[in-house]
């Protein structure tokens, strides 16, 4: 592969944007670099896109130019040093990592045009979006710990077991039990000083600040001869109670009590002042109101989403590997990072990632059908080729926009193959995921309890559900035409 000069490219997309002067913040995110543009009339789009090392671009709430993994991290460094502008991260695991193939800058041209007309008549700027991208801001950082963490926890689920079946034995073994097991800790043991953190990066708080109020949840000092009582039941508070909806919301609470003081607060003392007393009410405020709510909250939460599988079984696990598909396609998957994480917290795993997982599936057996039955379709067959081995790895936007979307019927029957997948798993139950961030057969890994097997099965099930309901209902007819340009 030849070596990309990440300052060329920062320099070459620059003389296309109408220069630096033309931007005011640029965002890091895993595959792109996300620009705030001030004057987009100045923006040639098409000689971006022709700019080599670019894979294209996107237009939403800001101007997306596509790089992929690794060369947009160093071209957005270089961007924010030619320009004197302080680079945020973000990360965003989306659609454009399907842009790997020879056909790469077609395939997301269309992604982009049928997103852009699916969403059109959506504001981006509204509250719920940007509450949707805010939690996402906060958790997509993360997600490469939740991977590494959840990996190095599930080899040590499988040393352990070894080591209780007599299989292994020795102390090294046990050391290297002991030491995963340190290592996957370090995340998920402070996992809500992190999220701290992040919020307030989010919430444009002290962040330092932040990561205190996460680690006030987690009641370090306070012994059971004295305990902290819970102001609505009178019953001892205990850590960790209301976690990570409970940091969210009190990080939110502390970035406006930082603003406002920081209104009047005269700079000679500000350092001094409004850090104590940013900490001191929010601190009250987390103790004795939010961890109680947040509390009642999450662990009912849990407790209903817990029920509902049990009880629902196969009929849950289809409805929800069914609607989560339109899910993506609006962006409102994300809401639910925080219910995953306050899942695994509570409960040591999320039994909903591995059900929902399987819309990704129903989408690989569609596309799979439509190769088949409309081969004659150069077109088609183009797309389908570039957006099908990241679906396969849980990268479904691209089959969602490039692929099923567009051409309708099989969106819907992508959608029943993965209803199809979650039936098999919420018939098995007890499938859960120790960590989030992977899907497809990337997440096989991460399953707990020794039942990927079962996991696998829905896979499986889910791409023959996609594959044969496209084959027989979900194949428009001009789709299977030669010379057919129905995306």
């Amino acid at each position: 592969m030849v070596k990309q000069d990440e300052k060329r490219i920062a320099k070459e997309i620059y003389e296309h944007i109408g220069g630096t002067q033309n931007v005011n913040s640029l965002i890091n995110c895993m595959t792109r670099v996300r620009i705030d543009i001030k004057e987009f009339s100045q923006v040639n789009d098409q000689k971006v896109k022709q700019v080599n090392g670019v894979l294209g671009t996107v237009e939403e709430d800001t101007y997306q130019v596509i790089l992929g993994p690794g060369l947009a991290a160093k071209v957005a460094n270089e961007m924010g040093i030619l320009a004197d502008i302080a680079v945020e991260e973000e990360g965003s695991p989306s659609e454009d990592q399907a842009l790997f193939s020879k056909d790469i800058n077609n395939l997301d041209q269309l992604t982009a045009e049928n997103k852009a007309s699916q969403k059109g008549k959506h504001n981006p700027q509204s509250p719920f979006k940007k509450v949707l991208r805010s939690i996402a801001s906060i958790f997509i950082p993360l997600i490469p710990a939740f991977v590494g963490a959840g990996i190095i926890g599930g080899i040590a689920s499988i040393f352990t077991n070894l080591l209780t079946a007599g299989v292994i034995a020795g102390e090294n073994w046990e050391y290297m039990v002991a030491i995963a097991g340190l290592i996957q800790g370090a995340l998920f043991g402070f996992l809500n000083i992190y999220v701290g953190i992040n919020a307030a990066k989010v919430f444009k708080a002290t962040e330092g600040l932040g990561g205190i109020i996460g680690g006030i949840i987690y009641l370090t000092s306070i012994s059971e001869e004295l305990p902290l009582p819970n102001i609505f039941t009178g019953e001892p508070l205990t850590a960790n109670q209301g976690g990570i909806i409970g940091v969210i919301f009190a990080v939110w609470i502390l970035s406006l009590v930082e603003k406002q003081l920081r209104k009047f607060i005269p700079n000679s003392i500000d350092i001094i002042v409004t850090p104590t007393i940013t900490l001191l009410t929010v601190g009250l405020i987390t103790i004795f109101l939010i961890m109680p709510l947040a509390g009642f909250i999450s662990a009912n939460l849990v407790g209903f989403i817990s029920w509902i599988l049990s009880v629902g079984g196969a009929f849950a696990g289809f409805v929800l590997g069914s609607l989560f598909l339109p899910m993506v396609m609006f962006g409102l998957h994300q809401i639910l990072t925080p219910v995953h994480v306050t899942m695994i917290e509570q409960t040591g795993s999320t039994q909903l990632l591995p059900i929902l997982a399987m819309a990704g599936a129903g989408q690989v057996g569609a596309a799979l059908a439509l190769w088949v039955k409309a081969r004659k379709n150069k077109q088609l067959v183009t797309m389908i080729k570039g957006a099908l081995p990241v679906g396969i790895l849980g990268i479904g936007e691209p089959l969602i926009y490039a692929v099923t979307l567009p051409l309708g019927k099989p969106f819907i029957t992508a959608c029943i193959g993965g209803g199809i997948g979650g039936a098999v798993i919420g018939l098995f139950g007890g499938v859960g995921a120790s960590a989030i961030g992977p899907s497809g057969v990337a997440l096989i890994p991460l399953i707990v309890d020794n039942l990927w097997w079962a996991y696998i099965l829905g896979l499986l099930a889910a791409y023959t559900g996609g594959f044969v309901a496209t084959y027989l209902f979900g194949v428009p007819k001009e789709a299977m035409e030669p010379s057919s340009v129905s995306l």
